[in-house]
C-alpha cells in the first residue's frame, strides 16, 4: 500500500507519501512512485500519525448508563449498582454492547484495546466468555487484550474462589490478570497474592491501584517494592493511582522513583476519576488524578486511558482516546505532544505493544485526520478519515 498526499508530525508541513510492505512502514518521502499492483490511498492532505491505543476499557460495562443508575455518583455507588444489576448482564447482551463499543473505537482511530473483564464470585465467567467472542468477531480490525479483573477478597481462604477463577480464565485465553488491592482486606497482601498468581500463570499484571483520595492509604509504593524484591519478570501496570496525587510532593517523589526503578507503567484515567472522585471535598476539590508530573520526572511511563464508557462509573464518553488526551492537557497539565503520546507511543509501551507510526521500520498502525498538527487533532476531535491496522485499511471516513 502507498498512502499519498499526507503530512506527518515530522515532515514540517511537507507533503509526503508513505509506503507499507506487509505490516511495516518501508519508505517515507516525496516522489514515491506507485509500484505495479500496489494499492494507492489518497490521504487528501491530512495528517498521518500512528493510530490510537485504548489502554484501559471496561467493554463488559459499556453503554449501561441508561439501564443501571448510579444515584450517588461515586465509586462505591457504581460498584453497588453493578452488583445489584448483574442479572441484566447476560453473555449475549454483553457481546452486543461490547462489540458496538469496539467498532466505535476503531472509527476513532483505535487499533489496540486493553479491556478489563469482571471475574467475580457473582459474575463468574460471563464477561470473559462475552469478550472472548467479541475478540473473535473483531479480530480483523483491532487487537484486543483481555484482563481478568478479579474480585475481592483475594487473600486468605476466602480468596480461594477468585484465585481459582483466575486460573480458569487464563486457560480460556485471557491475556493479563488484575484486581483491586485497595478494596481488599489488606492491599499489600493482595499485591503479594496477585504477583504470585501472575508468576504462576505466566501472564502480565494490570492492577486498579489506590482509586481513592485518602493520602494515608497508598499501596503503589509497596507494589513497586514487591516487583523488585520478587524479581517478577512480566509487565506490571498500575491504573488510577489517585491517592498518590493527594500526598506531599516529597512522598510522591519517593514513590515515583520506586515505580520508575521497578519499570511499572502507570495509566491515568481522567474521564472516570474526574467524575467519581472528590465529591465530598468542596474546597480545593481534588482532580482525582495521579501525580503525573512527578512520575514523569522520575522516568516512569505514564499513559492515559478512557476507562468507562457510558456506564454507572462514567455516564458519558465517545470511545475516543483523544478525549482522554484533551483531559490530560486540561487536568494534568501535559502539553499537546505529550498528551498525544500518552494515548499512542507511551500507551503502546505501557501495555506491551510494538512501536508504530509513519517511520521506516515501524508497524503500520496509522490514522489520517484532516488537521495540520497533533494539537489541532486533539483540539477539534477531527474525524479519522483513514485507519490502518497492520498495513490493512480498517476504516475510511
Amino acid at each position: 500500500m502507498l498512502i499519498t498526499n499526507v503530512t506527518t508530525p515530522d515532515s514540517g508541513g511537507t507533503v509526503v507519501a508513505v509506503r507499507i510492505d506487509e505490516s511495516t512502514v518501508s519508505e517515507v518521502g516525496k516522489g514515491l512512485v506507485p509500484r505495479a499492483g500496489e494499492e494507492v490511498v489518497d490521504g487528501r492532505g491530512g495528517l498521518l500519525t500512528e493510530s490510537l491505543v485504548e489502554t484501559h476499557a471496561h467493554l463488559d460495562k459499556a453503554y449501561l448508563a441508561e439501564v443501571i443508575a448510579n444515584p450517588t455518583g461515586d465509586l462505591m455507588g457504581a460498584i453497588t449498582a453493578m452488583i445489584a444489576n448483574r442479572h441484566q448482564m447476560t453473555v449475549a447482551n454483553t457481546i452486543e454492547r461490547a462489540e458496538r463499543a469496539v467498532r466505535a473505537m476503531v472509527r476513532h482511530g483505535v487499533t489496540t484495546i486493553r479491556t478489563h473483564a469482571d471475574v467475580t464470585e457473582d459474575n463468574l465467567l460471563t464477561s470473559v466468555e462475552a469478550l472472548l467472542e467479541v475478540r473473535r468477531r473483531t479480530s480483523d480490525i483491532v487487537d484486543l487484550q483481555i484482563v481478568a479483573l478479579l474480585g475481592w477478597p483475594l487473600v486468605g481462604s476466602e480468596g480461594g474462589i477468585h484465585r481459582g477463577l483466575a486460573r480458569e480464565v487464563v486457560a480460556m485465553g485471557v491475556d493479563v490478570i488484575g484486581g483491586c488491592p485497595h478494596l481488599d482486606v489488606d492491599a499489600r497482601a493482595a499485591n503479594s497474592v496477585l504477583l504470585e498468581l501472575a508468576g504462576e500463570l505466566g501472564v502480565p499484571l494490570d492492577l486498579h491501584t489506590d482509586e481513592h483520595t485518602d493520602a494515608t492509604r497508598v499501596s503503589l509504593d509497596d507494589l513497586a517494592a514487591q516487583v523488585k524484591s520478587t524479581g517478577f519478570d512480566r509487565q506490571v501496570t498500575a491504573s488510577h493511582c489517585v491517592s498518590l496525587g493527594m500526598q506531599p510532593e516529597d512522598a510522591q517523589r519517593k514513590t515515583a522513583e520506586l515505580v520508575a526503578d521497578a519499570g511499572i507503567g502507570i495509566i491515568s484515567l481522567p474521564h472516570t476519576n474526574l467524575f467519581l472522585q472528590g465529591r465530598d471535598m468542596q474546597t480545593a476539590m481534588p482532580r482525582g488524578l495521579t501525580a503525573v508530573k512527578v512520575l514523569r520526572e522520575a522516568g516512569a511511563k505514564v499513559a492515559a486511558g478512557s476507562d468507562n464508557l457510558q456506564d454507572p462509573f462514567n455516564p458519558i464518553g465517545r470511545g475516543d482516546p483523544l478525549d482522554a488526551a484533551g483531559l490530560m492537557i486540561l487536568a494534568a497539565h501535559l502539553l499537546p505532544d505529550d498528551a498525544f503520546a500518552s494515548v499512542t507511543s507511551v500507551a503502546r509501551a505501557v501495555i506491551g505493544v510494538e512501536p508504530a507510526g509513519p517511520r521506516v521500520g515501524a508497524k503500520a498502525d496509522l490514522m489520517v485526520s484532516p488537521a495540520t498538527s497533533v494539537r489541532e487533532v486533539i483540539a477539534t476531535g477531527a474525524p479519522r478519515t483513514l485507519v490502518v491496522r497492520g498495513g490493512r485499511v480498517v476504516h475510511r471516513g
